[in-house]
Formats: C-alpha cells, sequence, structure tokens
C-alpha cells in the first residue's frame, strides 16, 4: 500500500494527477472531465492543491487520509457527491466495506444521526454500483 505519492521532483500538477488516479481511478476521471466545459482552471487546482500537495505530503497513508476525508463528508453533510467518489477511493486504497460503514456509523456522535444516514446511503449506491459492475463484467456485459 503507497504510504504517499512521492515528490520525485516533478511538478505539482503531474504529482496530482498521478495521486488524482492512484487515488480515485475513474471517478476521478469523471469529476476531472465534467469540469472541463464550466472551469477547467478549477480542474488543475484539483489536481495541484489537494492531490499535488496534500495527498502527496508523507506523515499519513492513503488508507488513514481517506478515513478522514471520508469522516469530513459526511459531517459535512452537504457533499453527497464527493463522499461518494471517496468512499471509492477508500475501497481503492484498501478500506473494507466494513470499515467504511463503521466510519460512517462514528459519524452519528459527532455529526448526528441524519449525517450518518446519509453517509450509509451513499455507501450504499458505492457497493451496490460496484457490485453491478463486478457482475457484469464476470458475464462480460457492460453494468448499467
Amino acid at each position: 500500500m503507497t504510504q504517499h505519492i512521492p515528490n520525485t521532483g516533478d511538478d505539482r500538477l503531474e504529482r496530482g494527477r498521478r495521486a488524482l488516479a492512484e487515488i480515485d481511478g475513474a471517478a476521478g476521471v469523471k469529476v476531472i472531465a465534467a469540469l472541463d466545459g464550466i472551469a477547467p482552471d478549477f480542474a488543475t487546482y484539483l489536481f495541484e492543491f489537494p492531490f499535488g500537495d496534500i495527498y502527496s505530503r508523507p506523515g499519513l497513508d492513503l488508507r488513514s487520509r481517506e478515513v478522514a476525508t471520508i469522516a469530513a463528508l459526511a459531517a459535512m453533510g452537504n457533499a453527497a457527491p464527493q463522499l461518494r467518489v471517496h468512499i471509492e477511493a477508500g475501497l481503492n486504497v484498501g478500506l473494507s466495506r466494513q470499515e467504511i460503514v463503521e466510519i460512517l456509523m462514528q459519524m452519528a456522535v459527532y455529526a448526528g444521526f441524519p449525517a450518518a444516514l446519509n453517509g450509509l446511503f451513499a455507501a450504499k449506491e458505492v457497493f451496490a454500483a460496484r457490485d453491478a459492475e463486478a457482475a457484469a463484467h464476470s458475464t462480460g456485459e457492460k453494468a448499467a
């Protein structure tokens, strides 16, 4: 498991692109593509700051960073699309479904039951989509 995306002397943008690809995979690519028609510069900011600077720092592994991100987004209560992307990212970097469910349940204590419920429902959507994709892949079909 990757501890962090090493700074190999490349620029923030390239480091951010590598980190986004590793952490968010296809979900991150979709977010960046969606910005193309409205705010391509904002996509660059997303590559550079969160992924090129913060996620690429030593000190926390990617798993730990996603635990914190999932908890924060769930606690905010108004970031369901971003929460779904980071639940995917959590799975991509080694969190289990049960760990994600426990993170979201923990939010009931600090952010309230509505935030925890919304987070759990977001996780349910992500898990179902992954299951459908895996089933379609195993039968050679394309997931709906």
